[in-house]
């Protein structure tokens, strides 16, 4: 798989036709551009403003429809959610749902709504609304990539009356909670979405959140204002003050190093994903602040491929996961600011078990003694061990995210040092990630997902997942794991997903790398900043801007 370099050429001289001809483009530009934010708010009237970066330009932002966590961050205070998750317990609360009960066979779920609530365009939310956000959401038209995967084994719903929606089920799905307190499956303002294109919403979202969206200018902007109606909301959102910030915009820093300069600069008062050694040079400036903000979900870490020769050897993914000294990457790369992974799931995430740190201590002689025992050996003295003079080479493939490439190396160099040539891949997007894994043309890929409830596992591990990209077949994993979404009682979970995680490692189909730690810098003088149970949304609710 190659990639063709961007060639550039000498600009072509324009005649009057063309002059004329991008005169007329540049024209239909700015309409169009005028058109994303003709409800944009005067600097006048911005009140309390702050500037917040954003490290991601997603390829879209309808949360029905996409999938980037980046995306929540805005949008997570324009729309409410059914139920929330407290951000301190973990613990479900009410939302846009004042109560809700499950049948006794799981199959069906009650919401009873609030009746006191207004979407940002004056329309009334009621269950008619509810009900035409499932309609799109599972609409095949609108190719929803998260949102409608989250509801599970979902089959309709019933209108009980004006204010309360039954959901159905094929089957007991105890995720449903957390996928409805997800802003993927935030609730849209019916009018809006009858109003707008499948393509154009995203430009012009309406929910029913503590901000409004006011201006969207692609690439370069959002803006979302304080909405002053706004009288629920969850327990945890901190009521409305002098202090609190009444303008958010919302600009990108996609570029790493860009974020410490703009936070200490003062052109953003708040930014998330700092690099490490930045973080830890900014740590001595009163005038900011670093917060550790640990993220659900599993770990950074390497599929290994059962699939392909010569890690369809389990010996072999063994002394992998042996050879691998996690300590020291986690220094190297994170400064020791993100723990070493031991499993599929980080610690913070609820029914993580303990006992896979047990696991694969680094022990680079024990990793030697496994591949001799396969027949490994240096017989050409090259430095690189073989089997009957086949080399052990193996390919590593993963993308730019979050220093993968300088995990990636100092993998490399380990794994050298014992005798394993490793060839790096990098690939600069998802979609060419998912080329190479649709294709199997990889030894270890490199994919993380973000999520509070366990079954963030089923994607990866059971032998039907979406993104199985070990290739692992255990119907005995597969029943646990199919079994830990239809219980809802926490402890009969929490020992299927104990069993899981103990039976994937095991196999050594995963090599975990460290938890994810999202390094937020902020100016000292922002108050009240807390993020959302899933880690990486902010509530800028909360937000209060000091003198």
């Amino acid at each position: 798989m190659s990639f063709e370099p961007i060639r550039k050429r000498a600009p072509a001289r324009l005649g009057v036709l063309g002059v004329l001809m991008l005169v007329c483009c540049l024209g239909m530009a700015v309409v169009g551009l005028l058109a994303l934010h003709d409800d944009a708010e005067s600097d006048e009237d911005a009140g309390n403003k702050i500037v917040y970066g954003l490290t991601l330009n997603p390829s879209g932002f309808d949360p029905h429809i996409h999938l980037s966590n980046e995306l929540g961050i805005p949008f997570y205070s324009v729309y409410d959610t059914l139920i929330y998750r407290h951000p301190q317990t973990m613990g479900f609360v009410p939302g846009l749902a004042e109560t809700w009960t499950m049948a006794d066979d799981g199959l069906a779920w009650t919401f009873s709504l609030r009746r006191d609530v207004t979407f940002h365009d004056g329309t009334r939310f009621d269950a008619a609304a509810v009900g035409a956000n499932l309609n799109r959401i599972m609409d095949p038209e609108i190719g929803s990539q998260k949102a409608r995967f989250l509801l599970g084994p979902y089959t309709g719903y019933e209108i009980v009356d004006e204010y309360t929606i039954r959901l159905s089920l094929s089957e007991p799905y105890a995720p449903l909670l957390d996928a409805l307190s997800q802003v993927y499956l935030g609730i849209a303002s019916p009018t809006a979405l009858r109003e707008q294109t499948k393509n154009s919403y995203q430009w012009h979202q309406v929910g029913t959140g503590p901000y409004k969206l006011v201006e969207f200018v692609p690439g370069d902007r959002i803006v979302l204002r304080r909405n002053e109606d706004y009288a629920w909301g969850p327990v945890f959102y901190a009521p409305a003050s002098d202090q609190s910030v009444d303008t958010v915009e919302f600009r990108f820093y996609t570029d790493p190093p860009t974020r410490s300069l703009a936070l200490e600069g003062g052109d953003v008062q708040m930014i998330g994903e700092l690099l490490p050694t930045d973080a830890e040079l900014l740590a001595g400036n009163t005038a900011l602040r670093i917060l550790r903000t640990p993220i659900a979900g599993t770990p950074q870490q390497f599929f290994i491929n059962t699939r392909r020769a010569p890690t369809d050897e389990f010996m072999i993914r063994q002394a992998l996961l042996y050879a691998t000294n996690r300590t020291a990457i986690s220094d190297a790369v994170f400064q020791g600011q993100s723990p070493v992974a031991y499993g599929p799931l980080v610690s913070v995430t609820p029914f993580y078990s303990p006992e896979v740190e047990r696991l694969y201590p680094y022990d680079t002689g024990y990793a030697r003694s496994l591949l001799e025992g396969l027949g490994y050996a240096d017989t050409d003295a090259d430095g690189i061990l073989d089997l009957d003079g086949e080399p052990l080479a193996l390919t590593m493939v993963f993308a730019s995210w979050n220093q993968m490439a300088d995990v990636a190396q100092l993998i490399q160099s380990q794994w050298r040092d014992l005798g394993i040539d490793l060839e790096l891949i990098q690939v600069p997007d998802y979609p060419t990630l998912l080329e190479y894994a649709n294709a199997g043309e990889y030894n270890l890929i490199g994919m993380y997902d973000f999520g509070v409830d366990a079954s963030i596992l089923d994607q990866f591990y059971r032998s039907d997942g979406a993104r199985n990209w070990s290739g692992i077949s255990d119907p005995e994993l597969d029943g646990w794991l199919a079994e830990g979404i239809r219980q809802n009682a926490d402890d009969a979970r929490a020992q299927l997903y104990a069993a899981a995680q103990l039976r994937i490692m095991e196999q050594a189909v995963v090599l975990p790398i460290r938890e994810y730690i999202n390094l937020n810098g902020t100016s000292a003088r922002l108050d009240g900043v807390i993020f959302s149970a899933q880690g990486w949304w902010p509530l800028l609710r909360n937000l209060q801007l000091t003198s």
